[in-house]
Parts: C-alpha cells; structure tokens; sequence
C-alpha cells in the first residue's frame, strides 16, 4: 500500500493489449484476463485479432466482430460453419461468452482466471456478458 507507483510505457501486442493501457489510469491486475479473452476469441474463430486483410470493415477487429455475431446468434458464422465446432453448440457458446466477459473494457466486470477455468469446464454458469465496450459505438 506504501509503496512508490512504477510508470511503464504500454507493452504488449497489438489486439491484444486491454484498453486501459491506452488511458492514463492504473492498469488493473485483470489486463491478463483481457488477452487470455483475445486469445481465446482466435481459437474460436480461426482468424488474427486484427485483421485488416479481411476486406470488410466490420470484421478488422476480432472483439468487435465476435461480440456482434454472438448479439445476432451468428456463432456458425463465428466459425466458418465448422461442422465439428457446431456439434456442440453449447460449449461453443459457453467458451464464447466466457470470451466476453474476459474482454469487458471495465476490469471489474472480468473473471479472475480461476472462474475463467471453472467457466471453460462447465463447473460454474456463464450468465449472458453484457456489452464489452459499452462506452463506444460499433
């Protein structure tokens, strides 16, 4: 609690850095939780977290596109009709919303990553995340 504050510039790669190292506030324990999000969403989905070779501007950015589809109940969309991931559509839509809650844009509303786990293995419910940035628009 006494201790001095460390500055430090941001570090980290691109898509998957949590959005509070680009603000000038304390970064949050749970920035680990934010890229394990990213991550995870790439798993899922096959693809980069930017992707500005896509050719569609909705689709660059990984979060973005992932959190719309799930919205509009798209998941075959998520991954590219894949008929082995669409097999249990379940635990494709739970490990998605544990995905979200992980790349929520306030730190507090993330899981610490033992509930991520629990989560992941069915052990806890996954409620329905709410919007992970919900101070911008999309």
């Amino acid at each position: 609690m006494d201790q001095s504050q460390t500055q430090t510039s941001i570090r980290g790669t691109k898509g998957y850095v949590a959005p509070k190292w680009f603000r000038s506030t304390p970064i949050a324990a749970k920035v680990d939780v934010y890229s394990f999000g990213v991550m995870l969403l790439e798993v899922i989905c096959c693809r980069k977290s930017v992707d500005v070779e896509s050719g569609k501007e909705d689709k660059v950015i990984l979060t973005d596109w992932a959190y719309d589809s799930f919205q509009e109940g798209a998941l075959d969309v998520m991954v590219e009709y894949d008929m082995e991931a669409l097999d249990d559509m379940e635990k494709l839509e739970r490990f998605v919303k544990v995905a979200i809650w992980c790349i929520q844009e306030d730190a507090s509303l993330r899981p610490t990553m033992r509930k991520v786990m629990h989560m992941l293995e069915g052990v806890v419910d996954v409620p329905f995340p709410p919007c992970p940035s919900p101070f911008t628009t999309t």
